[in-house]
């Protein structure tokens, strides 16, 4: 089974795969502390907080009085997730009996942060200097007109609008996986690529991001100092510019392809440089259910298979493309059908019905979207069926 949809998780499964001297090394940011202390499952969280100011180790038999019997299980995957990540070390005395420390960087990291609040990355630069900056919706708008550019690059090079930039090294990072090439050929979608194009974006970021730290190391970077930057900058206000001259090489380097994908917007006054993060940026924190798109839907299925996309994105257009004949398009909808023929082009290429229903309904117009089904038994019948 394609592994696109494994591997399109946050941050936190990449921190707990560092060695520990790497992790321990993370844990010197008290903003590192704060992220994984948010990313954790609800009594995990209870857990770390429970013991930030403990400093005995408490024995295993101990915690599990902390729970009821029928929590058992919930309660080892907490302690689970507390160990992966070394927020809990495990020690053994004499008799062998395990007991759990809070990791000491991060106990004192977020003792602080209880006691003092917490602060900026760094300081925005005043208004004074930069003048004018761009409103949230501009600044969604840019963010989202990079992203599309990315992914319609990624099923079509000729449909990027001129004067988009994207490096050729950069590219490849970003496309590892989902496109594939042979000699003298264009390259093509992968499997895994053509379930991407399916996924919410947040999903889609994740994968992204997680290749890109993933190929540090090609690029002569440590994956530790880039894990660290990216989960800093989530902590940045949304919308405020930042001094380029605040950061290292290797962060000035990911500030700027992080820039052409729309996580940050970059801008040059007469003295200083800046960058302003977007929504892209701040969500990096999160875990995906918190950070979830709640944009709004445009597609309306009707029960005779025809489609309408309201929509202007030549993205949204490409997208559909992959599992429906679109007919034609006006300047804000899109016309089109779903039949056996483009089902059958959507498996051949690795989509499957389940991704097809559920891109579907997770982008189902609001006039439809209340509705009980969403999308049209009959529709949905005929796409599992085939």
């Amino acid at each position: 089974m394609p592994q696109v949809m494994v591997v399109a998780r946050n941050f936190m499964d990449m921190v707990a795969a560092l060695p520990a001297s790497k992790l321990d090394m993370l844990y010197d940011s008290a903003f590192i502390c704060e992220a994984v202390l948010r990313s954790l499952p609800p009594l995990a969280k209870k857990y770390a907080l429970q013991m930030l100011y403990v400093l005995a180790p408490v024995t295993s038999a101990a915690m599990e009085e902390w729970v009821l019997d029928e929590y058992a299980a919930k309660h080892r995957v907490a302690i689970d997730k507390l160990l992966q990540l070394r927020v809990f070390v495990e020690v053994r005395d004499r008799r062998k009996e395990v007991s759990y420390k809070m990791n000491q960087k991060f106990q004192g990291n977020m003792q602080k942060y209880l006691v003092d609040g917490g602060s900026l990355p760094r300081e925005p630069i005043p208004l004074s200097v930069t003048g004018r900056l761009p409103a949230s919706a501009d600044l969604e708008a840019y963010a989202l007109d990079q992203w599309e550019c990315f992914l319609l690059q990624l099923i079509n090079s000729s449909q990027v609008e001129k004067g988009t930039s994207f490096s050729s090294s950069m590219m490849k990072t970003f496309q590892r996986g989902l496109l594939s090439s042979r000699d003298g050929e264009a390259p093509k979608l992968t499997e895994n690529g053509f379930q991407f194009l399916l996924m919410e974006t947040n999903a889609q970021l994740w994968y992204i991001m997680r290749e890109y730290i993933s190929s540090a190391e090609e690029r002569g970077v440590d994956p530790t100092e880039l894990i660290s930057f990216l989960l800093e900058l989530s902590f940045h206000k949304l919308g405020a510019a930042y001094s380029l001259n605040t950061l290292t090489d290797v962060q000035r380097i990911a500030i700027r392809d992080l820039a052409e994908l729309g996580l940050v917007k970059l801008q040059q006054g007469r003295k200083d440089s800046w960058f302003i993060p977007t929504q892209l940026a701040t969500n990096l924190s999160a875990s995906l259910s918190d950070s979830s798109s709640n944009k709004e839907g445009f597609v309306v299925v009707e029960t005779n298979f025809r489609m309408y996309a309201y929509s202007t994105s030549k993205l949204h257009c490409e997208i559909l493309r992959l599992f429906s004949r679109v007919e034609y398009q006006l300047p804000n909808l899109i016309v089109g059908a779903i039949n056996k023929e483009s089902i059958y082009g959507a498996f051949e290429n690795g989509i499957t019905a389940e991704q097809i229903i559920s891109f579907l309904k997770q982008n189902a117009h609001p006039r439809v979207a209340d509705k009980i089904p969403t999308v049209p038994e009959n529709v949905t019948d005929q796409a599992v069926g085939n």
